[in-house]
């Protein structure tokens, strides 16, 4: 059964490489236009022209999810461009730390809870109020296995995707009978610029971050793309408050 959309415009935040430009790419491929941005301007406008070369309508504002005013000025932008959004994944994160909880420092504290929860939040509270006012929407946050396991050496990182599927809930409640739903999509290790960057150099840790999923393998950014779409269609209208693992059955063991 092919997934059915009701809106027509989709919001991707992180849009400039990865599971950001993956979902972009398959909402232009369902026929919806988007609304990219990132901090990454080259990969943002990289992305705009991908989905303007397959025969789809995309653009793209750079915007720090940090920063309230960038952020209000993205949605105003959305709105003005296409008149509505009816879709957001808020996917722009960031994951910089390797070690113990007691050697952490404060400013890669901040950094982390800056941008996937401070930025998850500026985009929400931005998004809600304009769902508010078109009767309706669909939001889908970018959480983390780390946000409902533990995960050593990246306590920080754990945190603030623990926060981001607390937001989610929340939300998903506040705003159940206004026609606005809120959910989000928890991956394990997916084949990404960074974590080739991470592990690819060293085979050794690429073997292991396999080993680490059942299934005997990492994910692809397409699998993720289509969990978040899922979300968003009409047929998942009953689905609201829910932290979404794509994870290879790494979360069961």
């Amino acid at each position: 059964m092919a997934m059915k959309f009701s809106g027509q415009v989709a919001l991707v935040t992180g849009a400039a490489a990865g599971i950001g430009r993956a979902t972009a790419l398959a909402f232009a491929g369902e026929g919806l236009k988007v609304v990219l941005a990132d901090r990454d301007a080259h990969g943002g406008e990289e992305t705009a022209e991908l989905i303007r070369a397959a025969g789809g309508e995309a653009f793209f504002q750079a915007c720090d999810v940090t920063c309230a005013e960038q952020v209000k000025a993205l949605i105003e932008a959305g709105k003005a461009r296409y008149g509505r959004i009816d879709y957001a994944f808020n996917n722009a994160g960031i994951e910089i730390e390797q070690g113990r909880l007691g050697e952490g420092n404060e400013a890669t504290f901040d950094a982390i809870m800056g941008v996937n929860v401070k930025g998850v939040w500026l985009c929400m509270r931005e998004e809600l109020n304009l769902m508010l006012g078109q009767g309706g929407g669909v939001i889908v946050n970018a959480a983390s296995v780390a946000g409902v396991n533990a995960a050593p050496k990246m306590s920080i990182y754990s945190a603030s995707k623990h926060a981001v599927i607390g937001l989610s809930k929340s939300a998903a409640i506040e705003y159940a009978k206004k026609n606005i739903r809120v959910n989000a999509v928890c991956p394990a290790v997916i084949d990404t610029e960074m974590f080739r960057r991470a592990y690819q150099a060293d085979p050794k840790k690429g073997e292991f971050a396999a080993a680490m999923h059942p299934v005997g393998r990492i994910g692809s950014v397409e699998e993720v793309a289509m969990a978040v779409l899922y979300l968003c269609c009409d047929q998942a209208a009953f689905t609201t408050g829910h932290a979404l693992v794509v994870d290879g059955g790494a979360t069961v063991i």
